[in-house]
């Protein structure tokens, strides 16, 4: 005999609260999702706190930069920043990964301030 009690009980609606979250995001998303190419991010290429930094569309020659991030590169003193781009618009890379920000220029700003003048390690996948 199974009688429903009150831990089943919570569980199941705090499962299905859950589940109505996450389909309310993905429809965000899902309306969100075609992108304009005006909705791109711009190339840039400026020196910040004495480090190069570069970022514009990936032409084939990083290993990351056309999966991950999104057809986009982003170098620091020409070294490879792998970069992510997250389902809602903003940016994340392997140097500054819990705070998301709008933009690849952004990024790579918070990439120089992280590395305190340390030098960009390759990623290295293996």
């Amino acid at each position: 005999m199974s009688s429903i009690t009150r831990r089943r009980a919570l569980g199941v609606a705090a499962g299905a609260a859950g589940a109505v979250a996450v389909l309310a995001r993905t429809g965000q998303a899902a309306t969100a999702a075609p992108r304009a190419s005006a909705d791109e991010p711009a190339s840039f290429d400026e020196v910040y706190q004495g480090r190069r930094i570069r970022g514009g569309p990936a032409h084939g020659g990083g290993h990351h930069g056309g999966h991950h991030g999104g057809g986009y590169t982003v170098t620091v003193d020409g070294r490879e920043l792998h970069v992510m781009r997250n389902a809602d618009g903003t940016w994340i890379s392997v140097v500054h990964h819990y705070e998301p920000v709008a933009t690849p220029r952004e990024l790579a700003r918070a990439a120089v301030r992280e590395l305190r003048g340390a030098p960009l390690v390759p990623l290295a996948l293996g």
